[in-house]
């Protein structure tokens, strides 16, 4: 009985030492999770951290992209008004457009329509010319005034 014991414990030395050596692989196995797991979460930190810096910069490129809109849609009103101030014989309601491109395009189909009335107006006022200036004088035909009223007229010239 004391062999069998000797054996059982020496059985159980065995299975101790196999259990301590898993028990030490599975630790070491759970500390090289862990460090995973840690530099990961690191990982994932530093990212976050450049997803808000990105999400920060994209708010300020919209933000900038808004206000150089608003200055654009400014300079076009502006720059439309001086068309308009510099062509005043094309009427303001004719120059239309939202980019310069637009105005400069509507400004010449204007300044073609003016041009294209203004000759139809010449050609139409050339057919009916009337000569300048006061017909020309004639004396007054005092064939049908009694010899009193050609006296009279006589006098009233001098």
């Amino acid at each position: 009985m004391a062999t069998e014991k000797i054996a059982e414990t020496a059985d159980n030395q065995e299975e101790i030492e196999a259990l301590k050596q898993e028990n030490e692989e599975l630790v070491r196995e759970l500390k090289d999770r862990d460090a995973t797991i840690l530099r990961l979460e690191r990982e994932r930190a530093e990212r976050d951290s450049e997803i808000a810096a990105l999400k920060e910069a994209m708010a300020d490129a919209e933000s900038r992209i808004n206000e150089v809109n608003e200055n654009l849609a400014q300079a076009i009103a502006a720059y439309k008004e001086q068309v308009i101030q510099g062509n005043p014989g094309v009427p303001a309601d004719m120059i239309i457009g939202e980019t310069v491109e637009e105005i400069d395009e509507s400004l010449k189909k204007a300044l073609a329509l003016i041009e294209k009335v203004r000759q139809e107006m010449e050609a139409e006022a050339s057919k009916m010319r009337i000569p300048g200036g006061a017909p020309q004088r004639t004396p007054v035909d005092l064939s049908g005034l009694s010899a009193r009223e050609k006296i009279q007229y006589a006098i009233g010239r001098s």
